[in-house]
């Protein structure tokens, strides 16, 4: 069985001439084979593969394609997938809750927006109440608390100090980092984790809890100089602390990036392709293009990437086999009950160490109350 992609050299080469488009695929398809092979040995063992359940409760196009895609890559890999669709978006919170204590569920995906940034009961953004609502075992897009909060401080692990059960990522974050790890002159794999980025300057055009804001995160982690851009601010990620920009532009952010990450959901917004410097990678989250494709291709050197969710897909099918492997697998269970059983075991032999030995006392002072008797009556015969 092959490994998961290490990505240790990147996957194409830049054109000096002009600029050249990325099928992100190429990077999606060793992941999702390493998921299959995972599969069929599993099969042969077996073991029934993870289930992945998603709930659907809006008429969003992109949720809609998303829930699509990730039914089709699943089944098409060996996983199994299961999508609920709710009419009423009241009655995610309870069905997100059933799925949470259901033990043949092994991951669960809430397509978003299902209430948006609306004000509820539960906070300012009832969306992210639900994305805190679901299991850290089976959060498969890793955005609940738990694995968000360890992001944003570079914890990587869940048992520390053991260091057994890693993190999971935000699925579309993590897809972009491993686009980039695949893009020429990005990431320089000789330098330790933490580091491979340092002295790059990268900007991203978004700072939604979903995308641009872990991802930010996760670049400036990995040793980047991050510029964060919303409508209103810009801050920057350097040395592992956040910094508000007063003297920083959007222009001037991106003249100076050889990364730039486009995530505005809007199909009106158009990144300035003058802005852009040859030999700069230039990914499109969005799902509208937020760049003039033909003017940026003839920028020599440029690496565009139009799309990612071919990849966001297959890191969601490796969130779920590590979430599996991780909380949910017979072998973790065997484990799991093996423990209980010899705690079982150790506590029913201290049980049976105490009767025993209370029964052995209870023996001895039978005996010594005997012999003591016995001498008392031999000596009153003696007096007489």
């Amino acid at each position: 069985m092959s490994s998961t992609p290490s990505d240790k050299k990147s996957l194409i080469v830049a054109d000096q001439t002009k600029g050249i488009k990325m099928d992100a695929s190429i990077i999606a398809r060793p992941f999702r084979n390493t998921i299959k092979e995972k599969i069929e040995a599993m099969k042969q063992d077996g073991i029934e593969p993870p289930l992945l359940v998603g709930l659907l409760a809006n008429n969003d196009p992109a949720a809609r394609k998303y829930a699509e895609w990730t039914g089709k890559a699943c089944r098409s890999d060996g996983l199994r997938y299961e999508l609920r669709t709710l009419d009423d978006p009241i009655d995610v919170e309870a069905a997100l809750i059933e799925a949470n204590d259901d033990p043949r569920i092994h991951g669960i995906i809430v397509y978003y927006p299902i209430f948006g940034q609306e004000e509820s009961f539960s906070g300012v953004s009832h969306d992210d109440y639900l994305r805190d609502t679901i299991s850290h075992k089976c959060d498969v897009e890793g955005l609940c608390h738990s694995y968000r909060t360890n992001l944003y401080r570079n914890v990587r692990f869940l048992d520390y100090p053991a260091n057994n059960k890693k993190c999971l990522l935000p699925c579309t974050a993590l897809s972009v980092v491993k686009i980039i790890e695949a893009c020429p002159g990005c990431f320089d794999f000789q330098k330790p984790v933490g580091r491979k980025l340092e002295g790059k300057i990268i900007t991203v055009i978004n700072r939604s809890e979903i995308v641009g804001r872990p991802v930010a995160a996760m670049l400036a982690n990995d040793g980047a100089v991050v510029y964060s851009i919303d409508v209103n601010s810009i801050y920057t990620f350097r040395d592992g602390r956040l910094h508000v920009c007063h003297d920083e532009t959007p222009e001037s952010c991106v003249r100076k990036s050889s990364i730039v990450i486009t995530g505005v959901p809007t199909k009106n917004y158009k990144l300035p392709t003058d802005w852009i410097k040859p030999n700069t990678t230039v990914i499109n989250v969005a799902s509208f293009k937020n760049v003039n494709e033909d003017e940026l291709l003839k920028i020599p050197g440029v690496v565009f990437v139009s799309q990612v969710g071919k990849v966001t897909v297959a890191m969601l099918e490796r969130n779920l086999m590590r979430l599996f492997e991780q909380f949910h697998s017979p072998r973790y269970g065997a484990k799991t009950s093996n423990k209980e059983e010899i705690n079982r075991s150790s506590s029913n032999n201290y049980g049976m160490s105490n009767d025993r030995i209370q029964s052995i006392w209870s023996l001895g002072l039978q005996a010594y109350t005997a012999a003591v008797l016995t001498v008392i009556v031999a000596m009153q015969l003696l007096k007489k």
